[in-house]
């Protein structure tokens, strides 16, 4: 029996070629495309027909793509300001990987700050989840397994040292006591995905890892990258007075952070070969996790 060919890795030339495919499936133009951003999924925006392609880097992602949708329709429903999808049948999936379609918003160029991110975070923490959308349970470590088995460029030593990290983590984070209500958490709560339309509006985006949890592991994302470098103290003591809580006074938050900063670095291995500076960067964060008494002061991507 002939064995399937490998997977392509996922770089901006195969996204490229499954944007073509997209497009053509879907009847929209891709002329004039331009990538607005490679990570965990490579975002292209289609100016002249308002439309934004997000595509995910495998098949077993489709799950979350179908449930962005329903996500995203639910917080407009509620009122909380949130990416609408494109009337098209989607997800579809292209050369094994989910795309999905979204109205492109009209983004001011401003930059929506961390107290912004509180504030919305407050009131998606507070909202009752309708027994219609029925979301899975917050999964902190979910992809990092994968992310470190395919990390081929790494030596065996650091992929034996990152696996071993993983499961330390997932066990400490088992015996967690959390302070905060279960509620809807965004699952991946930067700055970043967040959008300033022309008119002020500020959007969320990005529900992939949307899904019932800790809100304790929202904040943690601000709070984790104010440790690394990424946010001033006054903006981090913003953060935190707008949403009415510091993560970092929780006796759990030291094992949250360590989980964040495992899986910023594992994120950012996927790149490894878009740049030297990408390279670097992820040589730069697998020392500090080596050392985790170290500062840190890591470059955001």
């Amino acid at each position: 029996m002939t064995a399937a060919p490998p997977e392509p890795p996922f770089t901006s030339a195969e996204a490229a070629a499954v944007l073509d495919e997209a497009c053509d499936r879907a009847g929209i133009p891709g002329m004039g495309a331009e990538l607005m951003r490679l990570g965990e999924n490579a975002l292209f925006r289609l100016p002249q027909d308002r439309i934004v392609v997000r595509i995910a880097r495998g098949p077993e992602v489709l799950p979350d793509a179908r449930k962005e949708v329903a996500v995203a329709s639910w917080l407009r429903d509620v009122g909380l300001p949130a990416a609408e999808p494109t009337t098209h049948s989607q997800p579809i999936m292209i050369r094994g990987r989910p795309v999905t379609f979204w109205k492109l918003v009209e983004d001011s160029g401003a930059r929506a700050t961390v107290a912004d991110l509180a504030k919305i975070l407050r009131a998606l923490h507070r909202l009752p989840v309708p027994n219609s959308l029925p979301l899975p349970a917050f999964d902190i470590l979910d992809r990092v397994a994968t992310r470190i088995a395919r990390a081929s460029e790494l030596p065996a030593s650091e992929r034996e040292f990152l696996t071993t990290r993983l499961a330390e983590l997932q066990h400490e984070y088992e015996g967690l006591r959390f302070t905060l209500p279960r509620a809807a958490v965004h699952g991946d709560a930067h700055q970043s995905n967040l959008i300033v339309r022309s008119d002020g509006e500020i959007l969320l985006i990005d529900f992939e890892r949307f899904a019932v949890g800790h809100p304790e592991t929202d904040l943690a994302v601000t709070a984790t990258e104010y440790l690394v470098g990424g946010h001033t103290d006054a903006a981090y003591s913003q953060f935190c007075e707008v949403y009415g809580f510091d993560v970092m006074s929780w006796s759990g938050f030291p094992v949250i952070r360590a989980i964040n900063e495992l899986k910023m670095t594992t994120w950012l291995m996927q790149n490894v070969r878009e740049s030297e500076r990408i390279a670097n960067e992820v040589r730069t964060r697998l020392a500090s996790l080596h050392d985790p008494g170290a500062p840190r002061h890591w470059h955001p991507f």
